[in-house]
């Protein structure tokens, strides 16, 4: 056999180059998922914004809703007195 044939087909050598491609592989596995994980803080970030922004413009509705009705209990209530003072 020849040097580089005797190289290739040597268990251990073999062994070593599949151990470096797996490293390999896990090194870019690690980063890869790193990526994912800094990926779903910022979208939960963004989640967490998007439902302190809802909560406060439901809070908005609901006080200006209470505006509303307050002022037309009070625009019905003097109509209603002004209509009953005209029939007295």
């Amino acid at each position: 056999m020849s040097a580089p044939e005797l190289q290739i087909n040597d268990p251990e050598i073999v062994t070593h180059r599949e151990l470096a491609t797996h490293a390999n592989d896990i090194m870019h596995l690690q980063a890869d998922m790193d990526k994912l994980v800094s990926d779903f803080e910022e979208m939960k970030q963004s989640v967490q914004r998007i439902e302190r922004m809802l909560a406060e413009e439901h809070a908005k509705d609901r006080t200006i809703s209470k505006v509303v009705t307050i002022i037309s209990g009070l625009v019905g209530g003097l109509i209603v007195w002004g209509l009953d003072r005209l029939v007295r």
